[in-house]
């Protein structure tokens, strides 16, 4: 009779594999009753660990001072205010327009925002030398923000000495934030940002250099800060504890990788055939090179289950095969599933047309939830049942 045999993925240890290993057995039941599944175990012997109690983890940032344009307070609680831009650089001024209280503007006198959103227009015309050194797309910023419907009730909530550091901050992010996204592989310091600030504040009409900033409103206070980045280095030791063995997984196996195959050679060799290797993320990897490295007599079926071994393929990381390199003709039939909302699990067929089969599922779980719910999925072990020797 088929055995199943099953190859983890990064970071699951006991109890969880027990539980894992139970689930599976239940879904494989549906479609193929009586057929055992057995586990190859190869994070307790050869995952990462941390061998000498944490010593390469740093301690957390010291308590001194540092320059900013972001306003007084904690200079980390500062840090945390630009994280927060970064990730909505409208932030702030959305902020200030919540607190907008109804405005009447006398017969004959100014908008509130009139100004600030002709010194914006400007901007987009023309540009900003200073700015210019966080990356490009000053000028598209300053446009949008010109049109952005905050203006209005964010101008009628600051006073004249705000707004023009709220507008800067709101610029400067935004520069930042493109930059990021487009992997720009330089990306400003903190003085760069803080001197953009400056000089976009005082093209907008801030008072000089050197009097009252504008703080960073509400965001230094707000409850993002105890999910941010301070609150990570804060806890960096018991976040390390908890991740590590994902991250040092791929990382030891892609290092030093030859003794997880010898042992899941060791283990096909002493089950009974035919065996079907299934494999999860990294799981996949190490019995797809497995195989790849040479023949297992018995195994009749590889099947991957959101993993990365035909990216790792495509990009050259993958130990034991380098693009074009054919996959060897010893290797069995491949089945490759992958969830359409699974950010790790890639496509086999393209790159191995006539010799792997992909199936893409559909959870309809958002990632990173979809990278484990395959397991859940009736459709996944449909797909393995119809194929199992």
């Amino acid at each position: 009779m088929t055995t199943v045999l099953f190859i983890h993925g990064t970071g699951v240890r006991e109890p969880r594999l027990t539980g894992l290993l139970d689930r599976i057995a239940r879904g494989l039941g549906t479609v193929a009753p009586g057929v055992p599944l057995a586990a190859y175990r190869w994070g307790e012997r050869y995952g990462a660990a941390l061998a000498a109690g944490g010593a390469s983890i740093p301690s957390g940032p010291g308590t001194g001072t540092h320059r900013s344009a972001g306003g007084p307070g904690d200079p980390e609680d500062v840090t945390e205010a630009w994280a927060r831009l970064y990730e909505d650089p409208m932030a702030e001024l959305a902020l200030a327009a919540a607190g907008a209280a109804a405005h009447v503007t006398p017969p004959g006198a100014a908008f509130p925002d009139e100004r600030p959103r002709a010194l914006l227009t400007g901007l987009a015309a023309r540009g900003e030398e200073r700015a210019g050194q966080l990356g490009p797309g000053l000028e598209r910023a300053a446009a949008e923000l010109a049109r952005s419907p905050l203006l209005s009730p964010a101008a009628e909530a600051l006073d004249a000495g705000e707004l023009p550091w709220v507008l800067a901050r709101a610029l400067t992010a935004t520069v930042v934030a493109a930059a990021l996204d487009a992997g720009e592989p330089v990306l400003a310091d903190g003085d760069t940002r803080d001197a953009a600030v400056e000089a976009l504040a005082a093209r907008l009409g801030a008072v000089p250099a050197g009097t009252e900033r504008g703080a960073v409103l509400g965001l230094v206070a707000g409850p993002f800060v105890r999910l941010g980045s301070r609150y990570a280095v804060r806890r960096r030791r018991a976040l390390t504890d908890a991740a590590h063995p994902a991250a040092g997984d791929i990382l030891k196996y892609l290092a030093r990788g030859e003794e997880t195959r010898r042992g899941l050679r060791d283990l096909v060799a002493a089950t009974e055939p035919p065996v079907v290797l299934l494999g999860h993320s990294l799981g996949g990897i190490i019995a797809l090179d497995t195989l790849i490295s040479g023949p297992l007599p018995g195994v009749e079926l590889l099947v991957t289950v959101g993993s990365q071994g035909p990216f790792l393929y495509e990009t050259g990381a993958l130990p034991t095969l380098v693009h074009p390199d054919p996959l060897p003709a010893h290797v069995p039939h491949w089945l490759n599933l992958y969830d359409r909302r699974d950010l790790l699990g890639y496509a086999a067929e393209p790159l191995f047309p006539n010799r792997a089969q992909d199936i893409a599922t559909d959870s309809r779980q958002p990632f990173p939830v979809a990278h484990s719910a395959y397991w859940s999925d009736p459709a996944v072990y449909r797909a393995i049942g119809e194929r199992l020797p």
